[in-house]
């Protein structure tokens, strides 16, 4: 039990540090998420921090399967949920933009009500393999709720696309239910490697995992560029499990814990993701953030400098000179404070 909270611990970080880099990375390209770019995986493996961040989540996959090897589903998962704290640690170290304790409060609720969540529900039972027909349904079912989101992200027609933190959020869950199709493509997958190579290759789930999990990488990529990390990670985080868990109910027949007090812990898990989630949404974190959610700070940097300046009292300094009182000089000041008008 000991070594599945290790490895649970170990992979929550590693998939932490993922986004981190991933995101350090995207922000180094040209298209910042703006536009829809297929090529942009390509141009982010020439990037090594981006190329950090695969081989993190690589080793976290890798720590994941360790802790499930030593430990049940309904334990690993809730310590998986961490990972959103563990983001948020390394925003208050690299960031120029201080995580407040509200902040601090709203992660933890999410991951707090995720954890809860998947410990009261416990998916559990259910069949090895799922029909085809209900992999047709699923699978046109993800890819609708992807279509529909990179509509709401990047515009459609006339309607303009979203804003960069709206972007970042929008692709975040929308790859976080792309991640839950793959998690759920993985099980039957799995299910199939005692059969050797013979009973790998001959199954379609193989060539599924690889072209939904390329395609999933490249909704995360698209995320990690848009916005803020505060934006993008509560849905990667989020979203995931979720879907995951619904899909396997709905593919293999699992099912939740329905005793009075699990249905009454699930509810209450549940709002409190969602109170966390409201709350992190007010955040200055997300809102009116242009990027500066993961810039290290520079050596004596202070207030961001606006064009305009605000000193108290009545006046608003729009040029170069402001007297306190109450005129505003178009022309200039002698040195004993008098105004000296041109004619």
């Amino acid at each position: 039990m000991e070594k599945a909270i290790l490895f649970a611990l170990a992979a929550s970080l590693c998939t932490a540090t993922s986004s981190v880099c991933q995101r350090l990375g995207a922000r180094t390209t040209e298209n910042q998420g703006a536009n829809l770019d297929v090529w942009l995986v390509f141009r982010l493996a020439r990037h090594p921090i981006w190329l950090t961040g695969i081989a993190s989540m690589i080793l976290g996959f890798v720590f994941q399967l360790a802790a499930l090897h030593y430990g049940p589903l309904a334990l690993v998962q809730p310590i998986l949920a961490l990972e959103l704290l563990f983001v948020f640690g390394y925003m208050a170290i690299l960031g120029n933009r201080m995580v407040k304790r509200r902040d601090w409060l709203a992660a933890a609720a999410m991951s707090a009500g995720l954890a809860v969540f998947l410990f009261a529900a416990s998916p559990s039972g259910g069949r090895q393999h799922a029909p085809g027909y209900l992999w047709v349904l699923a699978g046109l079912v993800t890819l609708g709720v992807v279509i529909v989101g990179l509509a709401l992200a990047f515009g459609l027609g006339r309607r303009p696309s979203a804003s960069g933190s709206h972007r970042a959020a929008i692709l975040g869950a929308v790859t976080g239910i792309a991640w839950g199709f793959v998690a759920a493509v993985i099980k039957e997958f799995s299910s199939h490697l005692g059969g050797g190579p013979s009973a790998i290759f001959t199954n379609w789930s193989v060539y599924v995992l690889i072209g939904a999990g390329a395609l999933s990488l490249l909704l995360a990529s698209h995320a990690l560029a848009a916005g803020p990390l505060a934006a993008s990670q509560p849905g990667f985080t989020i979203l995931d499990p979720l879907s995951a868990s619904l899909l396997g109910l709905f593919l293999f027949g699992e099912h939740f814990q329905t005793a009075t007090a699990d249905l009454a812990l699930q509810a209450l898990a549940l709002a409190l993701l969602v109170a966390g989630v409201s709350a992190l949404s007010h955040s200055h974190l997300i809102q009116g953030e242009q990027d500066t959610d993961l810039e290290p700070a520079s050596a004596g940097a202070g207030q961001p400098v606006n064009e305009t300046q605000h000193v108290t009292g009545t006046q608003h300094l729009t040029e170069t000179q402001h007297l306190t009182g109450t005129q505003h000089l178009t022309g200039s000041q002698s040195s004993d404070g008098t105004c000296r008008t041109t004619g």
